[in-house]
């Protein structure tokens, strides 16, 4: 079956170059067909061989510019009039003192989609201070959440602010307000905070609260690992398995596998004696390794897995057999996803030198206007 072309097909976005959940966006955008031109600080070698190791900085081309320079400020302004969007992620104001603020760029080019990506958010008494994705997700409640009961809150690496509730959500944001766009000819700002987006994600765990289900320990509930059918169990040889059985059937199939016979079983959703179901299951999944228990539960419906490591994951035949990791320029990294019925993702390509000549001259720019360009320093030293 041939594929159609990319969803996002046709769609132009720019990227001021960032960290974090800003590239993260604009490879998702870039993954499902649009064309990303990432606007770089030029004359960054040591930048360049990162950047070709980096996923989050795939299937898109870059344009190095001087942004301190009033020519390449003009240079990212005309770019800016024939696109559909832009990201940027730095604090609340800098944008606007480099003249690239979301005023005249929408001034420029009523269309325009302007996402700004940051941790606080554009407004509020900590807009301007500093932070990272475990202090952005710390005050969103996020964090209280994770962590074994009487331990400490553990950062979800940097997944639920910098990625969930930040690139993606922006990503989310961008195209509804492109679709907007089309629709009505008039763009605008989307103001993407890691602390809304976290708090978004957490969406469920605040209804159970409200249906007297999640209490405020971390580690007691039933998603945190405080339930004996529903944690990771380590097994003889040091590794470990994930068990979800919270159905009635899962659960008795889990029963069925372990061979948990006793009334002490039966009371499932009882908090209080998850302490004690815990222990006994920890001491039983000791028992086998874990490619033993992997077989024994093979064919039964428990919701069972088995808790792999980057190179197991990249290489476990479910994953395998769905594409699920690729290999770009030498980098093994996770594939462009979700998957369509008729359309393609674009295959990655790890990120290369600047093309700003080239890419100035499919965006109109003639040979002149890049000669002066380069003299005014505006793609690095004249």
């Amino acid at each position: 079956m041939t594929l159609a072309p990319p969803p996002l097909a046709g769609l132009r976005i720019i990227e001021i170059a960032g960290i974090g959940p800003g590239p993260f966006c604009a490879m998702m955008l870039a993954d499902h067909g649009a064309e990303v031109i990432r606007i770089a600080r030029p004359g960054d070698d040591g930048g360049l061989s990162v950047a070709a190791k980096d996923p989050l900085l795939r299937s898109r081309r870059t344009i190095a510019l001087d942004l301190k320079k009033p020519e390449a400020i003009l240079v990212a302004r005309r770019l800016a009039q024939q696109c559909d969007g832009l990201i940027e992620g730095f604090r609340p104001g800098v944008m606007e003192r480099l003249g690239l603020g979301p005023e005249p760029l929408l001034a420029d080019n009523p269309r325009l989609v302007y996402g700004r990506m940051t941790g606080w958010g554009q407004s509020g008494p900590m807009a301007r201070d500093v932070g990272h994705d475990i202090n952005y997700i710390a005050i969103s409640g996020a964090l209280h959440a994770v962590g074994t009961a009487g331990g400490k809150p553990v950062p979800p690496i940097n997944l639920v602010g910098d990625f969930g509730g930040g690139g993606m959500m922006l990503a989310f944001g961008m195209l509804a307000a492109i679709l907007q766009a089309q629709a009505t000819g008039r763009g605008q700002v989307v103001d993407c905070a890691m602390t809304d987006g976290s708090a978004v994600l957490m969406s469920m765990v605040w209804g159970f609260r409200a249906m007297g289900r999640w209490g405020n320990d971390r580690g007691t509930n039933l998603l945190d690992g405080g339930a004996h059918f529903y944690d990771t169990y380590e097994t003889a040889d040091g590794k470990w398995v994930s068990i979800g059985a919270i159905e009635p059937q899962f659960y008795k199939a889990l029963r069925g596998v372990m061979g948990l016979d006793g009334p002490e079983w039966d009371p499932q959703f009882a908090p209080a004696v998850w302490p004690t179901l815990k222990a006994e299951l920890a001491r039983r999944f000791r028992q086998r390794s874990r490619d033993e228990w992997v077989a024994a539960f093979a064919g039964h419906e428990v919701c069972f897995a088995p808790v792999l490591g980057f190179d197991e994951a990249a290489s476990h035949p479910h994953n395998r057999a769905r594409g699920a990791f690729v290999e770009a320029g030498g980098v093994v990294q996770p594939a462009p996803a979700p998957r369509y019925s008729m359309s393609a993702t674009v295959p990655p390509a790890m990120a290369g030198a600047p093309e700003t000549e080239a890419l100035l001259g499919e965006y109109g720019f003639s040979e002149d206007e890049i000669a002066a360009l380069h003299e005014a320093g505006a793609m690095g030293s004249a």
